[in-house]
């Protein structure tokens, strides 16, 4: 048996009562940490709080050879658990196929998402997102602008954009690099960068931080420690923008 336990978006109180028993009863727990993080917490303190040892995944572990994860779940009761909810990543869909094709029965226990948590910090509206992006850090000789492309042609149908921000072993993007990227990004490419966006950092914490403006805003503005994400949003809503009004200080 798999399952795929949301860890929530920040840190262990975000578990939900079913993902906690489901941890509780596994023979095996493993935690893939590299599509998101929790950064109220860390590794030691996961183990401490379920009971169990949790063995963390790299990237090749999921993506290139699951076999450890597939034997285990063949003979038991195994967890992986994931940031945020654990059906969001394309990564984690191939490992339920790949168990499913080989006779291991699956299950989802399904926990808060950044993609829900953006439109209720930011106000706007779920229904209205187009396609959304990551902008990568800039390796030498490589510089993709795919990023501000799916933005352009989302504007162009006046729908919002999620964007989210690289995350690497020790290294978080930050929303002032990530608008410097986009608008080098957008110079290469001959497009107007976006006039408006929505920052938002640590969400789910007690604390988030939540500005909109312009990319010369909000490169100045100090969001604090990660994770951080953006949005760029279209023509606003009246309630989107009296919403960014109060809530984001638009």
């Amino acid at each position: 048996m798999l399952t795929f336990v949301g860890l929530g978006l920040y840190d262990l109180g975000d578990i939900s009562v079913k993902g906690l028993e489901c941890v509780k009863c596994a023979d095996a727990v493993f935690l893939e940490a590299y599509t998101s993080r929790l950064m109220g917490t860390d590794v030691p303190a996961m183990e401490a709080f379920f009971e169990k040892e949790v063995r963390v995944l790299a990237r090749e572990d999921v993506e290139q050879n699951p076999r450890e994860i597939l034997d285990c779940a063949a003979k038991g009761r195994v967890v992986v658990l994931t940031g945020g909810d654990p059906m969001v990543s394309t990564t984690h869909a191939d490992l339920r196929l790949r168990a499913a094709a080989a006779g291991i029965e699956t299950s989802i226990i399904h926990a808060s998402s950044i993609s829900s948590a953006v439109s209720g910090l930011s106000g706007l509206q779920n229904y209205r997102f187009g396609k959304s992006c990551s902008v990568p850090f800039p390796a030498k000789g490589w510089f993709p602008t795919a990023p501000v492309e799916t933005i352009a042609a989302n504007l162009a149908l006046n729908l919002h954009t999620l964007v989210y921000l690289d995350i690497q072993k020790d290294r978080y993007m930050r929303i002032p690099e990530a608008i410097t990227i986009l608008e080098e990004m957008a110079q290469k490419r001959g497009i107007e960068p976006p006039d408006l966006y929505v920052g938002i950092a640590r969400a789910g914490s007690d604390h988030p931080a939540v500005a909109a403006g312009t990319g010369a805003k909000l490169k100045e503005t100090d969001f604090g420690p990660p994770l951080h994400i953006l949005a760029v949003p279209a023509e606003l809503h009246p309630m989107e923008r009296e919403y960014l009004e109060m809530f984001a200080g638009l």
